[in-house]
């Protein structure tokens, strides 16, 4: 996902140089991919999909869930992966790659056996609007994905100190300053399967997963990015430069602990 018109100060991830490992963007990428695909993967099977299903991914950002889409639904099938920015995405066999709006952009509707979407709908404050457009898109039958987040990060379990416990809480609360800022909505997780059933979906299904994090996992590393790719804005929000190296540290401490964000991975089917 990139930059959002819609939103008071533009999408909070926006702002990156040329595709490539230098580009923030694709670091963002990548640890996602790491932290989050195992469970979107596992519940995008859990759909049943597999060949000759038509899949749409919105907000495909580095593209590694529209690609494991791609093999699961070939050779019959074939996804169209979505972004504003879709210069990450690669490319696949039966892939299509398009550039698109999902505020503004139409959708067709009745097209998709399955469309997903993960940590999209949080930056948008039309988001139960957005999601409606997803639901109208789904085929009779078809299967709704919505992962995302509820609020912030969970609490520091093990620190160096008490200043070490408290920088990290407070580069927490810092984080979620900034997006909600810039339109977001941290916890919105949390109300993903209630607006399905308001958009008419059936057969509503969570599953909620939270995991420890230690120096080395994929999510606190994404956090650790977060502190480099959102510094102008977290030194907007009162964290100073000594703030943010002080918490890099504490991030990558042998001993630290932490609980992560829950993340809420939501089913919902249109009706037959």
């Amino acid at each position: 996902m990139s930059t959002r018109a819609d939103t008071p100060a533009g999408y909070v991830f926006a702002g990156a140089g040329a595709t490539g490992t230098d580009d923030p963007r694709a670091r963002q990428h990548q640890w996602l991919a790491a932290a989050y695909d195992p469970l979107t993967t596992r519940r995008l099977a859990a759909t049943g999909a597999g060949p000759g299903w038509r899949c749409l991914d919105v907000g495909a950002g580095g593209g590694s869930v529209s690609r494991w889409l791609a093999a699961r639904v070939a050779p019959s099938g074939g996804v169209v992966a979505t972004d504003l920015d879709p210069g990450h995405v690669g490319t696949a066999a039966n892939l299509v790659v398009q550039r698109h709006d999902v505020v503004t952009d139409p959708l067709p509707e009745a097209a998709f056996d399955l469309v997903h979407a993960r940590l999209v709908l949080r930056h948008l404050p039309r988001r139960a609007a957005v999601l409606g457009k997803l639901a109208r898109a789904l085929r009779p039958g078809g299967w709704l994905q919505i992962d995302e987040f509820d609020t912030g990060y969970g609490p520091c379990l093990l620190a160096p100190g008490p200043a070490a416990r408290r920088r990290y809480e407070e580069f927490r609360a810092a984080v979620a300053t900034v997006m909600r800022a810039a339109g977001a909505e941290p916890g919105y997780g949390a109300q993903v399967a209630e607006e399905m059933r308001a958009a008419g979906l059936t057969g509503i299904d969570v599953h909620a997963e939270v995991t420890v994090w230690h120096a080395g996992s994929p999510g606190l590393r994404l956090l650790l990015h977060t502190s480099h790719h959102l510094h102008e804005r977290l030194a907007a929000a009162g964290l100073t430069g000594e703030h943010l190296a002080d918490v890099r540290r504490v991030m990558t401490d042998p001993g630290f602990r932490a609980v992560s964000p829950v993340m809420y991975s939501v089913h919902g089917r249109r009706a037959s």
